[in-house]
């Protein structure tokens, strides 16, 4: 018998076993909102009150057990929270809390049929069962990943994994957000038993029939944290080298992390339903009186996920799977382009100036596969299957049935032009022609082609394998067929797109270039190199600036300035960091590849080149830290605004996804335009005049924020500027 056709069905069978069956109608995915949180009400009332019932199994009818919470109620959510009253806020933030603590309490033994993937709240609802069983499906996976949005687990998942597993052994799954295959759950702790899907619903009745206790552990009186709690010695010293790590890893930008440590050091010393408070009250604390959590939300999981299924995607047009990908020049990019395609089950054409170039390009893929294979995360087999989908050529006679051809030489104008003549003539009319490049403008690229409307952009970010990222660039003449085409190509490479429109450097290279640009023109103005370079890291930057110029080769940098200025003489305009480039490359410091540049390399690593100092003196009085750390930051938005302003971008969130995906941002500010609603637009432009008083014009705001700031618009949220639609 049946409760309701809703999100959770109740069905009781002769034995008193009721099976809890978790279903979404329509969604493909069961997640956590209002309504699921009145079904499991709803459904452990039921199992409470009914004395037909002796216990419960927990399951799902979809694939994965639960994802998470809900896309569009956490947006929704995160435009109205900083509405509400303390009292309110946190009356709301303890409503999963309070409903999976009815799972454990309810006075009958329920069991957790974990049949897929169980993240987040998902595996809070386990972790509140008297037993966990898991699938052995492949893919199955179980983890608390919240802590990459800037959150704690809100439902129990700081008190219920330390007091199962113990503290130590707990942290990296709550303050690394790891998650765990059937094997290494089972290893961990994390569930209680594995069975294949066919027989999982047989174990989990089976230990409900041997009538187990339908209580758990840390509900009983004198219990025990396993391995000892925070005090303990074996278990203290923990959270002081604990506290030490995060502030070296996130130098104090990320205050999840250290609410997880509280939440753990405070509530394993509390009886479990104050422990569960502690936990809700800093899951306030970093959601309300922080922007980070709420950037990173909306930017890493609401923003991502609207991309990925296909906001810029025009309407009308069918999906159009490549089913044979054309890949010209086989550098390190098209080789990696091109595994990246084998790897989705995509048959590629790897084409170079001749058949020996084209093999060195497959060779990039037989590396990477080996490297897999060595380390046991991939078999043989599995490995030969996708090199045979890779196929070194030497000319384009392989390509007349292409669906979707990405040429990806060097970056002159004349040798593309002439490498699209030249696809022209043997292209299929449905393939879209697809430019790899980073910085040349897609209309001008498309006028070699007497097909400019299947002509667009398609910058990939190296290494293409492993980049998450790839900006769509679309040219004035590019059709809306061709712009779902190439967005149905990225969805199977399972990257995530941002579309732009056409200028030089698009969105993505002016923005990076603004920063490195910005930090060599501080050598010249005598800034301390390692202040420079540690201020980078600490506000939040991977990599210094003066490192990213090394590797990326000073050679390569002044090349491109060079071909800007042939190609664009009425436009180029040199930054402050060409004069200080040139100067070393004079002197024959190219980078990192001849183990020179900005620093010295060597086997033993790198330090910043003493000789520094003598072309450019430091001065005596150098700024304060905390200065420099927002000019990098800022220098950097105010160039996202330009790009606004001046119909690059046409929506904000790809501007915070590209800079973080793409090249680097901090992911905790969630991107430039998070960044300066975090601030507050008329707080930003504030600092940012501030900052331009110290340092220079160029961190003057532009006219778009100072009109923000004086409307009190926004980028994102209820107070958001209006968009312009993207051209059709």
């Amino acid at each position: 018998m049946s409760l309701q056709p809703d999100v959770i069905r109740v069905d009781v069978d002769a034995d008193g076993i009721a099976t809890l069956t978790i279903d979404y109608p329509g969604k493909s995915m069961n997640v956590i909102d209002q309504a699921f949180l009145d079904g499991l009400n709803a459904a452990i009332g039921r199992v409470q009150s009914d004395a037909a019932i002796r216990g419960a199994i927990i399951t799902s009818g979809k694939d994965a057990f639960v994802a998470g919470a809900d896309l569009v109620s956490m947006e929704s959510n995160l435009n109205s929270m900083l509405d509400d009253p303390l009292d309110v806020a946190l009356e709301k933030y303890q409503s999963l809390s309070r409903a999976v603590r009815r799972i454990e309490t309810c006075g009958k033994p329920v069991v957790a049929a974990i049949n897929g993937t169980a993240m987040g709240g998902g595996y809070e609802v386990c972790l509140a069962c008297h037993w966990r069983v898991m699938s052995t499906a492949p893919g199955v996976v179980v983890g608390l990943p919240e802590v990459q949005v800037g959150l704690l687990p809100g439902g129990g998942g700081t008190q219920r994994l330390p007091r199962m597993i113990g503290i130590v052994p707990a942290m990296p799954w709550l303050m690394e957000g790891k998650t765990a295959d059937a094997d290494t759950a089972l290893k961990a702790g994390l569930v209680d038993a594995l069975a294949p899907p066919a027989e999982l619903m047989a174990a989990a009745r089976r230990w409900l029939m041997d009538s187990p206790r339908a209580a758990q552990p840390w509900d009983a009186k004198g219990f025990q944290i396993p391995g000892g709690g925070p005090l303990d010695p074996r278990v203290s010293p923990a959270f002081v080298v604990g506290t030490t790590m995060l502030q070296a890893k996130t130098f104090g930008n990320i205050p999840a992390p250290l609410a997880i440590q509280s939440c753990l050091f405070e509530g394993a010393q509390l009886p479990i339903d104050k422990a569960l408070r502690v936990e809700c009250k800093y899951l306030l604390q970093v959601s309300m009186r922080s922007p980070v959590s709420r950037s990173m939300i909306r930017t890493l999981f609401i923003n991502k996920s609207k991309a990925e299924k296909g906001l810029h995607r025009p309407a009308g047009f069918p999906v159009s799977p490549c089913r044979k990908l054309g890949m010209v020049g086989a550098g390190m990019m098209g080789g990696g382009i091109a595994l990246n395609a084998a790897q989705r089950g995509i048959p590629v054409v790897l084409i170079d100036r001749d058949l020996p170039a084209a093999e060195r390009g497959k060779a990039y893929a037989v590396k990477a596969l080996s490297r897999q294979v060595d380390k046991g995360r991939m078999t043989q087999d599995k490995a030969d299957a996708i090199l045979a989908r890779i196929t070194p050529a030497a000319d384009f006679n392989g390509l007349r049935d292409a669906d979707v051809v990405v040429e990806a030489v060097f970056e002159d104008r004349a040798i593309k032009a002439e490498v699209t003549r030249q696809l022209d003539a043997v292209l299929p009319a449905h393939c879209v022609l697809a430019t790899n490049t980073s910085a040349l403008p897609i209309t001008l690229l498309a006028q070699a082609s007497r097909f400019p409307e299947r002509f667009i952009g398609l910058h990939f970010f190296s290494p293409a394998d492993r980049m998450p990222l790839v900006e769509v660039i679309r040219g004035k003449a590019t059709s809306d067929a061709t712009l779902a085409r190439a967005l149905d190509f990225i969805a199977q490479l399972r990257k995530t797109p941002i579309v732009v429109n056409d200028a030089r450097g698009f969105f993505t290279s002016r923005f990076i270039g603004a920063f490195i640009d910005d930090a060599i023109g501080m050598v010249a103005e005598g800034i301390e190199p390692a202040l420079i370079e540690n201020c980078a890291r600490h506000a939040g930057m991977p990599v210094g600036p003066l490192a990213i110029t090394d590797e990326l080769s000073i050679e390569l940098s002044v090349h491109a300035g060079q071909a800007q200025q042939r190609e664009f003489p009425d436009e180029y305009q040199p930054g402050r960091s060409v004069p200080v480039l040139q100067r070393l490359y004079e002197l024959g410091r190219l980078g990192k590849k001849v183990g020179k540049g900005f620093y010295d390399h060597d086997t033993a690593g790198k330090r910043l080149w003493p000789g520094l100092s003598g072309l450019y003196p430091v001065r005596q009085a150098q700024p304060d830290p905390h200065d420099l750390k927002q000019r990098i930051l800022f220098v950097q938005a105010i160039e996202a605004v330009k790009a606004m302003e001046e119909g690059v971008l046409m929506n904000p969130a790809d501007g915070d996804l590209g800079s973080i995906l793409g090249v680097g941002y901090p992911a905790y500010t969630g991107g430039p335009f998070c960044f300066i609603d975090g601030i507050g637009p008329a707080a930003f432009v504030q600092e940012a005049d501030r900052l331009a008083g110290l340092f220079g014009e160029h961190l003057r705001p532009p006219a778009m924020l100072r009109e923000m700031a004086r409307s009190g618009q926004t980028f994102h949220g209820r107070h958001a500027r209006p968009q312009p639609a993207m051209p059709h």
